[in-house]
């Protein structure tokens, strides 16, 4: 399967469990890395802005660091005139999650290397510290997939919508306390 219809999927799975968690409220954040978890997210809010939901894409990098996969699925939002607010080092004080109703993290994958730290550290404090409910998209962002380790700092999610499998991590050391309930998309793969 082409790794583009593969995001699509997982991008639409993650946003059929952010309605079932809305129970009819409209706000969402869907914070954004630059990898291909950032494109399940872009992916996400499209399918949550055709459903009426206001969505806000906050984006830790310039759009024009968005590359492959993601970097088209940001291009529509863009022509869709979604244009995502972008997080930089000076807006972190003001940044604050208090107005909406469900984060989405796209921030990292499962390919996550060394500890977060800097703006990234600061914005899932920020995060976790707002008590609004998120939603991980394959693992919490700073969890490690594979040993259930927090890499520095890690979201805190309510639900994690996980691809094909349960990854171990999830399952193992602080996997549980970070993941929430766990819910595994197919994304149309037959096993």
């Amino acid at each position: 399967m082409p790794a583009l219809l593969l995001m699509e999927n997982a991008g639409r799975s993650v946003a059929e469990s952010a309605l079932n968690m809305l129970r009819g409220k409209n706000r969402i954040a869907v914070v954004c890395g630059k990898g291909n978890n950032a494109g399940d997210g872009f992916v996400c809010a499209r399918h949550l802005l055709a459903k009426g939901k206001k969505v806000d894409i906050f984006l830790f990098n310039s759009p024009l660091d968005i590359k492959g996969d993601a970097e088209i699925n940001l291009n529509i939002l863009m022509r869709l005139g979604k244009k995502p607010l972008q997080i930089d080092g000076h807006g972190l004080t003001s940044l604050d999650f208090s107005e909406y109703d469900l984060i989405i993290d796209a921030i990292f994958g499962i390919g996550i290397k060394g500890e977060v730290s800097g703006p990234i550290k600061e914005v899932i404090a920020k995060i976790n510290a707002s008590k609004i409910p998120v939603i991980s998209i394959d693992v919490p962002s700073g969890l490690n997939a594979d040993s259930g380790v927090v890499l520095g700092a890690c979201v805190k999610a309510e639900r994690t919508v996980t691809f094909v499998a349960v990854k171990r991590g999830l399952m193992m050391a602080d996997g549980p306390k970070y993941a929430g309930k766990v819910t595994v998309a197919d994304l149309g793969i037959p096993l």
